[in-house]
């Protein structure tokens, strides 16, 4: 029971009062975990629970009558009654005094309950609220609103899920995502329209919602029409207020088709409320840079994040003094989803990584900074590049499996002083093995599917010869065989392969500096469609 002023409970200070309007002195029993037992007016011990009590009524004791009641709304309490001067209390008078009583545990029974529940999702809350900001920042609106319908509908279990925008020119309603619906059938909502629910939650700038369970309970709109599975519906504006300005609506988002009971609690109200104040920046801003406002401002935190995501990436001085090896990744935009790693190990051997996620910008980053930070652990935990894929496999499921992305990932230890390479490929198709002195190129075969497809993979480990100083390793992604010319031509595997072959004995970083010089002359220097990383090591 909730402390109030005085260090009172505040159903102690509610029993206090009635007992003072009743002229009665009062006891509240509750039956928890198979005990009854006294939780407020403990004393004076008139009287003791008996089993015959459990159905209310009259009690006989040494000190005269006793009436117990049951409390309504409440299950397992009951209220004790006793008259100070003798007189029997009125039967109104006992049950105004248990609805009372009711009254005050329901609303704090539902005050735990909503506390218990936010406490439950406050991951998802803070998951929705880290990609608010980074879809704030989103050149599209219409990408970042079908991210934010299916967040909140997974929140909040609905089947059905709607997100509409203010058109200020033409003054509608506009659908720019769905859920469990298609969004064509779908006409702008005019904003005096008597039978749309959105229309007048984003006009009264207040959360309408209708729970069939409440018969008495009038549902809001023109049900005619409506095909939904459940008849609960929930329908939040969208606010947005800018610095120093009032709050205006920019949209609304709407919920039907409950998972599991066909309500929504004071709980998800407060939560979808919650949520939608924090989106409501979201959406504003990228509105904004759809209209090309602020576009310095967008432009400059996305060099910010790009400088962020590259010093992730290591140097190349990380394991210089064990091999010479040379690296750089290029992003098609501020931000991308290829990464690579290089790690020091102990008895001087090292490990190799580079992976591609199936996408670019801010989705592929989040997922390139989950495996960086990931990795390191992985990779010193266990022993065999196989377990480490496996291990990284499991650690991303959940999150690739939200995104409906995959990644390619590849990881060597190479061991030069027992003259080993062993690795584990998930299918990265980039791999290669030059020797150094027959210009012979080996491709390092996948092991295992990539990373996200399947929630278990191989995690078999092949192994080969490795010869120190002469062998060497050359890593790279799909942006450099993607590349094209003016006219169309791939820059393709072979050309990549070729330079190496043929500059296979100068320093990795001339090896490198030429494939780039190479591939800007290819392409004419147009702007990268994909992500373009290289890695060449020799040890």
């Amino acid at each position: 029971m909730s402390d109030a002023p005085g260090g009172l409970t505040r159903v102690e200070q509610l029993r206090l009062a009635l007992e003072q309007m009743c002229g009665a002195r009062l006891r509240i029993w509750r039956e928890e975990a198979g005990a009854v037992r006294v939780v407020a007016g403990g004393a004076p011990a008139w009287t003791a629970w008996t089993e015959g009590t459990r159905d209310g009524g009259r009690l006989e004791t040494a000190d005269g009558p006793a009436w117990f009641d049951r409390v309504p709304g409440v299950e397992r309490v009951w209220l004790e009654t006793k008259a100070t001067d003798g007189d029997r209390p009125g039967l109104a008078v006992r049950r105004a005094a248990a609805e009372a009583v009711g009254t005050l545990l329901m609303a704090e029974q539902e005050t735990a309950q909503v506390a218990a529940e936010l406490s439950e999702r406050y991951e998802e809350i803070d998951l929705i609220y880290s990609i608010s900001e980074i879809l704030g920042h989103t050149i599209q609106l219409d990408q970042a609103a079908q991210r934010i319908v299916t967040e909140v509908a997974s929140v909040v279990g609905a089947r059905r899920a709607t997100l509409l925008v203010l058109d200020e020119e033409r003054r509608v309603l506009r659908l720019v995502a769905a859920r469990g619906m298609d969004p064509t059938e779908v006409e702008p909502l005019e904003l005096d329209d008597p039978c749309s629910v959105a229309a007048r939650a984003f006009s009264e700038r207040r959360i309408i919602s209708y729970d069939p369970i409440e018969s008495t309970a009038p549902s809001p709109g023109c049900p005619a029409g409506r095909e939904y599975r459940g008849k609960a519906f929930l329908s939040v504006p969208i606010m947005y207020g800018a610095s120093g300005g009032s709050p205006r609506p920019i949209g609304v988002i709407n919920l039907t088709d409950r998972t599991g009971e066909d309500r929504f609690r004071s709980s998800d109200r407060k939560l979808v409320g919650a949520i939608a104040n924090q989106i409501g920046a979201a959406i504003e801003n990228s509105r904004l840079v759809a209209r090309d406002v602020g576009q310095q401002r967008v432009q400059h935190e996305l060099k910010l994040a790009r400088d962020l995501q590259l010093k992730l990436l290591p140097s190349p001085l990380v394991i210089a003094d064990r091999a010479d090896v040379a690296a750089r990744c290029r992003q098609a935009e501020s931000v991308g989803g290829d990464f690579y790693n290089l790690m020091k190990l102990p008895d001087g051997r090292m490990g190799v990584m580079i992976g591609d996620v199936t996408s670019h910008g801010f989705s592929a980053a989040l997922i390139m900074a989950l495996v960086m930070a990931a990795v390191g652990i992985r990779a010193q935990a266990v022993e065999s590049p196989g377990e480490a894929l496996a291990g990284l496999n499991s650690s991303l499921t959940e999150e690739l499996s939200r995104t409906e992305m995959f990644l390619t990932a590849f990881y060597a230890i190479i061991d030069p002083r027992r003259g080993r390479l062993t690795h584990a490929n998930a299918g990265h198709p980039h791999a290669f093995v030059v020797d150094a002195l027959s210009a012979a190129v080996t491709r390092l075969e996948a092991t295992r599917p990539p990373l996200g497809v399947s929630e278990t993979g191989d995690a078999t480990d092949r192994s080969r010869p490795w010869r120190p100083k002469e062998d060497l390793l050359c890593l790279f992604t799909d942006g450099l065989v993607e590349a094209v010319s003016e006219s169309g031509e791939r820059f393709g595997e072979a050309r990549v392969l070729g330079h190496v072959q043929a500059l296979r004995k100068r320093p990795t970083r001339e090896i490198l500096d030429a494939i780039f010089a190479e591939l800007a002359a290819f392409t004419g220097g147009a702007a990268a469609t994909d992500d373009r990383t290289l890695v060449l090591l020799r040890a």
